[in-house]
């Protein structure tokens, strides 16, 4: 069956070409088979065995730095500064978290990322019935203004980028950033940073929603509103392919319904009465890399075009900036392998080339034993080696665009873009992003695409190293692995006990009233929300005061 992200590749009939197929080719493949490469379905594909200059005939490669975009954001690519070492960290308690921040900078990350666990991700508290289990353990557990004070102590926001994912209770994440940030005297108009805050892939992919998609909508946009006019240089959206990706996405719908989750967030932006070239620029994008070298790199090269000219032709763009997709990467944790786990280190250390190659701002490297637990500290600093010696030892950063002109990777670059203004037009006739969610059709084509790829697995057409091939029986490489116990909801719950009996709970009440009203208008939430965590009102409060108003989603059966 063909799926909608198949995309055919037309053969060339140069002459030249056939001359080489007839003379040169043919006696080789008679003496032994072509090998397949790929399947259809889940790549760009088929792959010609050969490309030539008819195959990029006509396309304009450009120049870094100059619209759309394709060569890179900017002129001198690396040559100018190097791309952001931002590894994902948070576990257990935020006083071990933040000392595995402090770890990672002496060794030479230049940006911080935190991962939160489960229950903040869904807005819960470390005393909920529904947190036990699960604080401390995929991320750093945080209940209230308390903990983020410890997870920052000893770091100026001031003085250092921080990436947060988190995205239903976003907001109350980035009131925090701000309070802790105005506690340390840190000058507003200075600090940058970025929020994942991109609701709209949570629907698609991740599933960790709060409330209904338009009322969460409405939070984002608040967001948007806020930062543009208080913290200027902040972003407030990370626009995340990375999880549609994770979730069974090809490499073109990450890049399809990614950009045009951007396209709705710039249109409810738009229809705020918010200035394109003043909030857009602002507005960031996370993608994954993948297996598939030149298909990623592609991909990555793409997204510039399709955003540059979206937002010049559709929105009436005239900054610059407002056109310059800007992007983090993240090598692919789906990818990672429980067998043979020190296979992961090349399989990094490929895709993170790609981000590279593909000219991405801002890189976390996985780690190897990612399959089995959160990263031990030795396998994290292998990671960020990992970048440093992309960096420092390949070469590949003193050129820019060092891939630009290949006939292969043009080729490819056109069939990303060609194919992701299909799905937009797709897209489009739903009436926009929401309304397609609300459909259930990127969800849909998702699954599609993660069934192919997992039959393709199973009838060993997708070679996994170490999985489907070249495995082994009887291994007998042992991996430490990071372990977390209930001792870290222990602690969490005594801190947190510690807050409710000493804050001023009159000051909550009053804090989450004004929350209340403010929802309940078309005023914008974030100044409550500030207050309310101020006054050390909890994450779980706040989403329930939030809640009480928009109520909760529930996922209908597509």
């Amino acid at each position: 069956m063909e799926t909608q992200s198949s995309l055919a590749t037309v053969e060339t009939t140069n002459p030249e070409v056939e001359r080489w197929e007839e003379e040169t080719l043919a006696p080789i493949l008679a003496r032994s088979p072509e090998r397949k490469t790929s399947f259809e379905g889940v790549s760009l594909e088929p792959v010609d065995r050969l490309y030539t200059e008819s195959d990029a005939d006509g396309l304009d490669v450009g120049f870094p730095g100059e619209y759309p975009y394709k060569r890179g954001i900017h002129p001198t690519g690396y040559r100018g500064k190097l791309w952001t070492m931002r590894q994902f960290a948070g576990f257990s308690s935020p006083e071990n978290t933040n000392a595995r921040f402090k770890y990672l900078m002496e060794h030479g990350q230049t940006g911080l990322s935190v991962a939160y666990d489960l229950p903040a991700l869904m807005g819960l508290d470390a005393d909920s019935p529904l947190s036990e289990g699960e604080v401390g353990k995929c991320g750093v557990a945080v209940s209230s203004l308390a903990d983020f004070e410890v997870l920052f102590d000893g770091i100026p926001l001031d003085g250092v980028t921080v990436s947060q994912t988190i995205n239903a209770p976003a907001p109350i994440f980035l009131a925090m950033y701000l309070v802790v940030a105005e506690k340390q005297k840190a000058d507003f108009s200075k600090i940058s940073g970025t929020l994942q805050n991109d609701i709209l892939k949570e629907y698609i992919a991740q599933k960790e929603w709060i409330y209904p998609i338009k009322p969460a909508m409405k939070l984002v946009i608040d967001t948007f509103e806020y930062c543009t006019q208080h913290v200027p240089k902040f972003n407030p959206i990370s626009i995340s392919g990375y999880h549609i990706r994770e979730a069974g996405a090809t490499a073109l719908q990450e890049l399809a319904f990614t950009l045009r989750d951007g396209v709705e967030y710039v249109q409810y932006g738009v229809d705020r009465g918010m200035d394109v070239d003043e909030f857009v620029p602002r507005l960031s994008f996370f993608f994954n890399a993948h297996n598939d070298f030149f298909e990623e790199i592609a991909k990555y090269r793409a997204a510039r075009v399709v955003w540059a000219k979206t937002m010049k032709e559709r929105f009436g763009a005239k900054n610059p900036r407002t056109m310059q997709l800007r992007f983090h990467t993240q090598t692919a944790g789906v990818s990672l392998t429980v067998q043979q786990p020190l296979n992961n280190i090349a399989r990094v250390a490929i895709q993170a080339l790609a981000g590279v190659l593909g000219g991405t701002q801002s890189l976390h490297t996985d780690s190897y034993d990612e399959a089995l637990a959160l990263p031990t500290d030795e396998a994290a600093l292998i990671a960020l080696r990992t970048q440093q010696i992309i960096a420092e030892e390949t070469g590949v950063v003193n050129t820019v665009d060092p891939l630009g002109g290949s006939y292969y990777v043009e080729s490819l670059t056109e069939k990303m873009i060609s194919g992701c203004l299909d799905y937009f037009d797709k897209i489009d006739g739903f009436g926009g992003m929401v309304e397609a969610v609300e459909a259930g059709f990127p969800q849909r084509e998702i699954q599609e695409s993660a069934y192919q790829y997992q039959k393709a697995v199973e009838r060993n057409e997708q070679v996994i190293v170490g999985v489907n091939k070249y495995a082994m029986e009887n291994e007998t490489h042992k991996t430490d692995i990071l372990q977390i116990d209930e001792t870290v909801r222990d602690h969490q719950l005594e801190r947190l006990a510690h807050v409710k009996q000493t804050r001023d709970n009159g000051a909550v009440a009053i804090a989450l009233d004004k929350l209340k009203l403010a929802a309940n208008t078309n005023e914008n939430t974030m100044p409550a929300i500030i207050e309310s965590v101020a006054a050390y009102a909890t994450v779980e409060e706040i989403c329930v005061a939030l809640r009480d108003v928009y109520g909760i989603y529930e996922e209908p059966a597509f």
